[in-house]
């Protein structure tokens, strides 16, 4: 269990910031980049599920499941693979697995169950809740990209790469269903070239 009594040390002051292993390394370096991408993420899909509304409990439910996994994905990120690629979870080291990806999945199929296939891109927005879920969808995007940006840099758990990856497409599935749940219009439709 993790106690905070002061939030803040000074050790940062410096412009450095320590990880998992007890290493320390610069706030904008690569590692740092992916991790800060994951929290503003996280952040993003606190603001959707705080917009979503009646009969939207499965969601809000999927939603703080996914922000704990987010948490995960960070002290996964936090910890170097130093020379064990194998990216084991132990007592100590806390990794992202394929379960939770296989989660991901099943809620993604889920949810696609209920919806007419696509016959254009959408535009991301629609209802509040929808377009808060497209905010979210768009900043795992950033997070992932940084995580693969430091992926070519370093060793990085493959799951934790499979998880951000499906964390988008998940978000985008949920969004459409927002836009067709209690009576919505349903999704936005891109036109191409509708105001030449």
């Amino acid at each position: 269990m993790v106690k905070l009594n002061k939030i803040y040390t000074r050790t940062g002051d410096d412009g450095s910031t320590g990880l998992v292993d007890g290493s320390r390394l610069a706030k904008h370096a690569p590692r740092m980049e992916a991790i800060g991408a994951v929290d503003e993420a996280n952040s993003a899909i606190g603001l959707a599920a705080a917009a979503g509304g009646s009969g939207e409990e499965a969601l809000a439910k999927a939603l703080f499941r996914i922000q704990n996994d987010l948490f995960d994905l960070g002290a996964d990120l936090a910890t170097p693979a130093g020379g064990n690629e194998d990216f084991a979870p132990s007592e100590m080291v806390l990794r992202i697995v394929s379960s939770q990806v296989d989660w991901l999945e099943s809620e993604i199929d889920r949810m696609n169950e209920h919806l007419e296939p696509l016959t254009s891109f959408v535009l991301p927005g629609g209802t509040e809740l929808a377009a808060r879920l497209h905010v979210a969808r768009a900043a795992v995007r950033r997070a992932e990209r940084a995580t693969v940006a430091l992926a070519q840099a370093e060793a990085v758990n493959p799951a934790a790469l499979a998880y951000v990856n499906r964390l988008s497409d998940h978000l985008f599935v949920a969004a459409r269903r927002a836009n067709q749940a209690d009576g919505a219009a349903g999704d936005v439709a891109w036109v191409p070239g509708a105001n030449r």
